[in-house]
């Protein structure tokens, strides 16, 4: 039985070394990218969430405006009728 060739040993150690550190670093970006796409995320969703407060918000501002014209409006009619019986 012939031995294998020195050259051809130290070819597949490193080969595997080789394929050892892509793993290794395919793994460790993996992990970074999902971290990476979790805050992505979790900030998404803060702004989501501030979106729709500062809708709602909004919303409740058109009401106290509208609020607030009809009740000028009714002072301003209040104000027209006691001038009026004066």
């Amino acid at each position: 039985m012939d031995k294998m060739p020195t050259e051809i040993i130290v070819a597949l150690i490193g080969l595997g070394g080789s394929a050892l550190g892509s793993l290794i670093g395919i793994m460790t970006s993996s992990r970074l990218m999902n971290y990476r796409i979790q805050q992505l995320e979790e900030k998404v969703s803060k702004h989501n969430n501030l979106i729709e407060r500062t809708y709602k918000l909004e919303q409740g501002l058109r009401l106290a405006d509208e609020k607030l014209k009809v009740a000028n409006h009714r002072i301003s009619d209040l104000e027209r009728r006691n001038i009026d019986e004066i």
